[in-house]
């Protein structure tokens, strides 16, 4: 079993990265292979409602960022994505990517366990958790619960080791990943009947 942790950072090891890296410790102790990856500095194109990406199975803007998080989120079997705050709202960067991602490639990540890692140095980590979440409860994922809001604080590099609850929080979060996970292998479980899906407009 293997985890895809997604780094929205702009800083490739800040403090994103070192809450991410106490999920993956904790994740390789208890026998679950993770991976971190970094979405990097370069501009990342946003979705444009195109839709081609219904007939093509993949967006089409097929850049390698992208090409490669879809390929690494579709063979991974939990999925957890780190952001600093901007604003009380997640890197703009990594937006650009999930949108284009969930929307193209909801089809491969649904039912796999997921959670969200957010980093800040005051506030605003409520609301920025809030968001990603949300890429997760409209793509039928688990949400993996921790014992708090899964959020670490710090500013400059290295204050994320200052936050004891916050790294805390990231361990538990790993070990209810990780249970998870094999609860979910061992079960053998058959994923729930699903309705073909009805979209309303209100537009009148």
């Amino acid at each position: 079993m293997k985890v895809l942790l997604i780094n929205g950072s702009s800083r490739k090891a800040g403090n994103t990265f070192r809450a991410l890296t106490e999920v993956a410790d904790t994740l390789n102790s208890l026998g679950i292979e993770s991976e971190i990856v970094h979405i990097g500095t370069n501009p990342v194109q946003g979705c444009i409602a195109c839709f081609r990406c219904k007939g093509l199975g993949r967006c089409i803007f097929n850049d390698a960022l992208y090409m490669n998080i879809r390929e690494k989120a579709e063979s991974a079997d939990g999925i957890i994505i780190g952001s600093p705050v901007y604003y009380a709202g997640p890197n703009g960067s990594l937006c650009a990517l999930l949108d284009r991602l969930f929307f193209s490639s909801k089809q491969h990540l649904q039912y796999k366990p997921a959670a969200a890692v957010v980093v800040c140095r005051r506030g605003g980590a409520s609301a920025t958790f809030d968001r990603l979440n949300k890429y997760f409860t409209i793509s039928n994922m688990p949400v993996v619960p921790s014992q708090y809001w899964n959020s670490v604080h710090g500013l400059a590099p290295g204050d994320a080791e200052k936050d004891a609850e916050g790294l805390q929080t990231m361990r538990t979060l790993a070990r209810n990943m990780a249970w998870m996970l094999k609860g979910l292998n061992a079960g053998g479980l058959e994923r729930p009947e699903r309705e073909e899906p009805v979209s309303t407009s209100f537009v009148r």
